[in-house]
């Protein structure tokens, strides 16, 4: 979780119909029974600004999780409180997934943000700094400087900094400057010597710069960093030469810059979408974050300038814009995680001579479950499609691409595939928030090389994670399948937790292939064998079976369900499990971000129980798990109990059917919900309680820690036999 490519907030869009749901009316539940979505988001960055409070985790990892924060706030005020805002504005204002008036949600989220905004500052102040300091690691102030650093700095200052920095006047002849979004920059107060005029001039910190510059200097005072901005601003008569420095202050934009794009009345979706990027660099302003020590005529400058309310001056003691802590990329590995290595999957481990698996071998011998990034992606889903590529009795491959990185091996295994004559299908979706830039440019790219490049079905996203390979084997066409949790993103692959299924199983290759053709031609219509598929079939097939868990506990019949999604939301996903847990289903959710389910409501949801791990890795993979009278029916797949993953997005659930798969996800499920590990327990008012200790002060059981310890310990176990 480290680069803006590797995050994922699971946001949802700020034109979700999210926002245009009325409560469902059922006569059997309460109202008021669902938690507001916007809040229950806030409560997430809580928890990740709690592990970066928690002095029991390495320093550099705390850090990293300060920068998590921000750069999740930041996405939330861009997409979220932009959506709010722009439905108020244009006279949409419905009520939210809680039946209140987007206006009061507004407020409560401005009363939110700005106490976390300050807990977080105060976290990095009074507990990160104050550790990095006496690990060894110093952000430092230019007073605390000597004469020798100062020296150094200026010389580094002259030669690369002041080089490219550009203050813009704002006097009659001079009109405020356009703020871009999320830069860092100086508010400057002059006086012209000659006439005594004051004058207001904007400098921005160069965002191509390094955030904290490396402040060399005598063996043993260990490693010291300034921020760039006060580099900046202690030489600012270097660029107002002749006249008087008053003051200076930071301040930084938030803009409205989620995209919107008419797919009905676009002929050329990618012309659409690169203009509405364009316009997206100069969405109105939602937040402008200062420093606290900024002076009122300044304030009232910029809030008249930028047309902001008082509401959205975020008021903040420190640095802003910690996102920058990503950057300090010290090798001290003593104050990082110790270190995890993935592991290759035991079915594609090399054999007795270490040669190279044959991975199409060894998916005919029964399904492959993996395990990332316990398991290795680069030795699974990479390798797969590497082999694909150059096999010649390989006649196809096609693949949906949702975020992927640009210098990707998965898409040049696909490029050589078509370079080699095979067919080539690449479903791309590039309306994926944030990558739609990077998604166009790898597209083109794939289009150059011969790959048949589609872009999904009008008004719906392509978020499944699918590749097929069709294969002649004696002269019969086998398909090999794999179905995943995650994106095929070499990069994310190390850092978010997913599953993937790889099966030679000819249903599954029939249902992916109905699928892929539909996806490149028509409506999604049909229903599948193996496959729960979204918009039309997926929240019908869950409810069906989340009902018949009811009906089997009022039988008398033991029943469950067992669900792990990143976001919780649908409300009739929600009323089903409230309805279940009525009828006696002992209910167990692990979510990672939103949860708009209570839990523990005396007659509504007491069976119903809501765990949430956060950690080293990015909790990404989606399961749904239901006891169906001792016969398991368990999904893996790329959807989320969200509006736009169930009735707006291309999903897919894969049905696992090998027994010692569906242990291997019984026991993942009883660790993370286990009393024993360390996650956060959701009440039935909202509150996410942490649980990271035993009574007698110990620290619990980490998930991500022992799923490792358990991955490793199979391939021990293998190797001995």
């Amino acid at each position: 979780m480290m680069e803006r490519e590797v995050l994922d907030a699971g946001l949802g869009d700020s034109d979700d119909d999210d926002f245009d749901q009325d409560e469902p009316v059922d006569a059997e539940l309460p109202d008021h029974r669902y938690l507001d979505r916007e809040l229950s988001w806030l409560a997430f960055n809580q928890r990740v600004l709690e592990l970066a409070e928690d002095p029991d985790l390495p320093v550099l990892e705390r850090a990293n999780y300060l920068a998590i924060f921000a750069s999740n706030l930041d996405e939330f005020f861009m997409v979220r409180v932009a959506g709010l805002k722009r439905r108020i504005v244009t006279g949409l204002a419905v009520p939210t997934n809680i039946g209140r008036a987007p206006a009061e949600v507004l407020a409560d989220i401005s009363t939110e943000a700005h106490r976390l905004q300050l807990r977080h500052a105060d976290a990095w102040t009074t507990l990160v700094r104050p550790a990095l300091d006496e690990a060894g690691v110093s952000v430092v102030s230019y007073e605390s400087l000597d004469a020798d650093d100062r020296e150094r700095l200026y010389e580094f200052f002259q030669a690369q900094v002041f080089p490219v920095l550009m203050p813009l006047a704002v006097d009659p002849a001079h009109p405020f400057p356009y703020i871009s979004g999320l830069s860092l920059n100086l508010a400057i107060r002059i006086r012209n010597a000659r006439t005594g005029r004051q004058e207001f001039a904007r400098l921005k910190v160069p965002p191509m710069l390094p955030r904290f510059v490396d402040v060399r200097g005598s063996e043993g005072r260990g490693v010291r960093y300034l921020p760039l901005e006060d580099l900046i601003s202690n030489h600012l008569d270097d660029l107002f030469p002749g006249m008087e420095v008053l003051d200076h202050h930071a301040f930084r934009l938030t803009r409205n810059e989620d995209v919107a794009i008419e797919e009905d009345e676009s002929e050329n979706l990618i012309q659409a979408l690169e203009a509405e990027l364009l316009r997206r660099r100069f969405g109105p302003p939602i937040r402008l974050e200062i420093t606290d020590d900024m002076d009122d005529v300044t304030l009232d400058l910029l809030i008249r300038e930028l047309d902001i309310t008082e509401q959205e001056v975020y008021r903040l003691p420190g640095h802003l814009d910690l996102r920058g802590l990503f950057g300090l990329k010290i090798d001290r590995p003593d104050l990082r995680f110790p270190p995890h290595v993935p592991t290759t999957a035991m079915a594609f481990q090399p054999g007795d001579n270490n040669e190279r698996p044959d991975i199409f071998a060894s998916i005919r011998k029964g399904d492959v479950l993996v395990h990332h990034p316990y398991e290795s992606f680069a030795t699974s889903v990479q390798a797969f499609l590497e082999q694909a590529a150059k096999d010649p009795h390989v006649l196809a491959i096609k693949q949906t691409l949702y975020r992927t990185s640009g210098d990707s091996p998965i898409v040049e295994a696909l490029i050589d595939a078509a370079e080699a004559g095979k067919q080539v299908l690449a479903l791309v979706e590039i309306k994926a928030r944030f990558d739609e830039a990077n998604n166009i440019l790898w597209a083109r790219k794939l289009e150059k090389a011969g790959v048949h490049v589609v872009y999904g079905l009008v008004g719906l996203k392509t978020h499944c994670k699918l590749a097929l390979v069709i294969r002649e084997e004696g002269g019969v066409l086998r398909s090999y399948s794999h179905v995943g949790t995650g994106n095929y993103n070499p990069k994310t692959s190390r850092i978010y937790e997913d599953f993937g299924l790889f099966t030679a199983d000819d249903q599954v290759g029939r249902d992916l292939t109905r699928l892929f053709n539909e996806l490149s031609g028509y409506a999604i219509e049909k229903k599948f064998k193996r496959l729960l598929v979204a918009p039309l079939h997926l929240r019908k097939g869950l409810l069906r079976l989340i009902d018949k868990e009811r009906r089997n506990a009022i039988a008398g019949k033991p029943a469950s369900v067992r669900i792990k999604v990143n976001s919780m939301v649908d409300e009739q996903i929600i009323d089903a499990l409230y309805r279940a847990s009525q009828a006696g289903v002992k209910v167990e959710v692990s979510v990672r971000g939103i949860c708009a389910l209570k839990p523990g409501v005396p007659g509504m949801s007491e069976n119903i129980t809501v765990r949430s791990v956060l950690g080293r890795y990015l909790e990404h993979s989606r399961i749904f798990a239901f006891h169906n009278d001792g016969d398991p029916q368990v999904f893996i797949g790329s959807a989320d109990m969200m509006h736009r993953n169930l009735d707006r997005r291309v999903e897919a659930l894969v049905r696992v059917v090998a027994p010692s798969h569906l242990k291997e996800l019984s026991d993942f499920f009883d660790l993370a919900m286990s009393d024993s590990t360390s996650s956060w327990h959701l009440g039935p008012d909202g509150e996410w309680t942490r649980h990271n200790l035993a009574a007698d002060g110990t620290r619990l059981v980490d998930l991500q820690d022992k799923t490792m310890i358990n991955v490793q310990r199979r391939r021990r176990a293998r190797a001995v036999r």
